[in-house]
């Protein structure tokens, strides 16, 4: 696969948000390697996209039956949605950049992301965010099966088990997409 960089590819900063990354130990360093990834996509005019999980008041969008996210929805759901939807101030979107809601794991779940990237003809994403085995692994994996060419930055993106981290990064993700640090993207894609 190429890293080189062209009007068809865009970043993804994927559920950087505050509420999030509280419950991450030491999140400053990837903070740190995401906003060097989107200030290298935003000086070479390549979109930058931020994409949230959120929900609706009360969490109607969260099922029982959903193991990972059940645990979780007497929180979520006594939640104000706009709290959870905010992101870490230090890398917020700019005036124009597109934020998309979804309401599961992956990217593409219950948001308008597909609609937004066949809009601009984006056929390369290159992935940071948390947690590498929530929003990563499962838009890696739908991503590639929607045949986009994929690139995941490993320290833009961090989990709480550092084990699984490195597994992902070095086993599985390898399989679907290039998978580089933010500085080897950066030299890679100039």
């Amino acid at each position: 696969m190429s890293t080189q960089v062209n009007s068809k590819t865009a970043l993804l900063v994927m559920d950087m948000q505050v509420m999030l990354l509280t419950s991450l130990p030491d999140s400053q360093p990837v903070i740190a390697n995401v906003a060097k990834a989107i200030t290298h996509a935003r000086q070479h005019t390549i979109p930058v996209i931020y994409v949230v999980v959120g929900f609706r008041p009360g969490a109607p969008e969260i099922s029982m039956m959903n193991k990972s996210f059940a645990a979780s929805r007497e929180r979520m759901a006594n939640t104000n949605p706009e709290d959870m939807l905010k992101i870490e101030p230090s890398i917020v979107p700019l005036f124009g950049e597109i934020t998309v809601i979804k309401r599961r794991f992956s990217a593409f779940t219950g948001s308008d992301l597909e609609v937004v990237l066949r809009a601009q003809g984006i056929q390369h994403l290159v992935l940071t965010g948390v947690v590498t085995s929530g929003v990563v692994l499962s838009t890696v994996r739908e991503a590639a099966d929607k045949d986009y060419q994929l690139t995941v930055l490993s320290d833009a993106c961090k989990d709480r088990d550092a084990e699984v981290h490195q597994v992902l990064m070095t086993k599985i993700f390898p399989r679907q997409a290039e998978v580089l640090k933010v500085e080897e993207w950066i030299k890679a894609s100039v």
